[in-house]
């Protein structure tokens, strides 16, 4: 028997009208994940009312000092307030990220619904995603930052370019994940009957896949979002250890593991502090998306 295209229809819209706080707030790993990220981004983004030090003040007569008041995390080789410099380079480990994973996200999607409704675009689209992943990402960064780097620096400026370069290169060659999970969703759900009613009923592509392409792919697209901010990170992050991320005097969380990596052993709470630091946040990133993801999608009862 042919599912009733509005039965299922309304099942999606009632998913999607429910009250957020209703169906989302049931799942724990949204409240757990969402505070712990409230707690780390109002730590980082408002750290210079916080902790009002420069980060990058130098003071070489208090160089390698220990855990103390004045310098909770203690200070690097060179004088420079850790806690200061963790909570400066969250700003931009995290804005990297997220920036970085919406470009990604928005790319992949589009290319996996369109791979997945077309096919006369499948094929090319699919070759096209086979020629990214072929590449090695890491060369292809190197090359693309080689390129790019000193024009967008002069155009925009050194930090405002870089950030552009960073989040446009991680962007652009992290899609591929993203683009083949949506596209294996859609070809799923394009033999469903209640799409194939919808399109007998003349719903636009526009409207289909708004309606009811994408409230059942949010699932997926979720956990890729999570798996895109933690990528991003550490991307950047070997970007900073190869040099050809942000300045060596702009720190960030790569940046702090990177140049602590030689004092490991003689102080280890250098590479610990900002590598907890970014453990935490893709953590809490990945319990919201799990529980997001659950909750949006339709084809699952919200729990009891």
């Amino acid at each position: 028997m042919v599912e009733p295209v509005a039965h299922r229809s309304a099942a999606v819209m009632a998913t999607v009208r429910r009250p957020l706080r209703r169906r989302i707030g049931a799942h724990r790993g949204v409240i757990v994940g969402g505070v712990l990220f409230a707690i780390i981004c109002m730590a980082v983004f408002p750290g210079a009312m916080l902790w009002p030090i420069d980060p990058t003040a130098i003071d070489l007569g208090n160089g390698n000092a220990k855990a103390s008041l004045a310098h909770p995390l203690g200070t690097d080789q060179l004088g420079r307030d850790m806690l200061a410099r963790v909570l400066a380079g969250g700003r931009v480990s995290i804005a990297v990220g997220l920036a970085a994973m919406m470009v990604a996200l928005g790319v992949g999607t589009v290319i996996g619904v369109v791979a997945g409704l077309s096919r006369r675009l499948d094929g090319p689209l699919m070759r096209l995603t086979d020629l990214f992943l072929s590449l090695p990402l890491l060369p292809l960064l190197l090359v693309v930052m080689m390129l790019f780097r000193e024009a967008l620096s002069e155009g925009l400026g050194p930090e405002a370019g870089l950030f552009v370069l960073i989040v446009g290169a991680v962007g652009i060659t992290s899609w591929m994940g993203t683009a083949r999970i949506v596209r294996a969703e859609v070809l799923a759900l394009k033999e469903r009957d209640f799409i194939r009613a919808a399109r007998a009923m003349g719903v636009s592509d526009t409207r289909l896949i708004l309606r009811h392409i994408l409230p059942n792919v949010a699932s997926p697209i979720m956990v890729s979002a999570s798996l895109g901010i933690a990528s991003a990170i550490l991307t950047e992050s070997a970007l900073s250890f190869l040099g050809l991320g942000f300045p060596p005097d702009f720190p960030t969380w790569g940046r702090l593991v990177s140049d602590a990596a030689v004092y490991l052993f003689d102080y280890p709470g250098r590479v610990f502090w900002p590598g907890m630091a970014i453990s935490l946040t893709v953590l809490s990133v990945t319990w919201m998306a799990d529980a997001l993801g659950d909750a949006l999608d339709p084809r699952r009862a919200p729990p009891r």
